[in-house]
C-alpha cells in the first residue's frame, strides 16, 4: 500500500524539486538583469550590487523552500527506515541554515531583531 503512495506522490515531489530549481534559475538571471539596468541607468553601482544581491537571496531562499518540501514529501511517502529519516533530517537542518544565513543577509539584522529594525526604518522615512 505505501509503495502505490510514494509511486504516486514521488512526480509531485519531483515537479516540486524542478520547480525549485526553476526559481534559483530564474533568480540569478532576473538578478542579473535588474542589477545590469539599474546600474547603467542610476550610475550608483553600489547601491545596484546591494539590491542585486538581495534579489537573488531572495530567489534562492524561495527555491530551497520548494526543495525542502519535495525532500519531506518523498521522504514521509517512502518506506521510513533510520537512515532514511536521519538523511531527511540532515538535508532540512543544512537547507534551513542555508535559509537563515540568507534571510539575516538580505535582511540585514537578525530575524528577531526585524521588527525592531523596521520600525527604525520607518521612523526614518517619516
Amino acid at each position: 500500500m505505501l509503495a502505490g503512495v510514494h509511486a504516486f506522490i514521488q512526480p509531485f515531489a519531483v515537479l516540486l524539486e524542478l520547480a525549485g530549481v526553476g526559481i534559483i534559475l530564474g533568480g540569478v538571471i532576473v538578478s542579473a538583469v535588474l542589477f545590469g539596468l539599474a546600474g547603467r541607468r542610476t550610475g550608483d553601482w553600489r547601491d545596484a550590487y546591494t539590491r542585486g544581491r538581495a534579489n537573488l537571496g531572495r530567489g534562492i531562499l524561495l527555491g530551497l523552500e520548494l526543495l525542502v518540501g519535495a525532500d519531506i514529501i518523498s521522504t514521509i511517502t517512502a518506506p521510513l527506515t533510520l537512515e532514511t529519516v536521519g538523511l531527511l533530517g540532515l538535508i532540512v537542518l543544512i537547507r534551513t541554515f542555508l535559509s537563515f544565513s540568507l534571510e539575516t543577509e538580505i535582511e540585514g539584522c537578525w530575524p528577531w531583531r526585524r521588527a525592531e529594525v523596521l520600525g527604525d526604518r520607518r521612523d526614518d522615512q517619516r
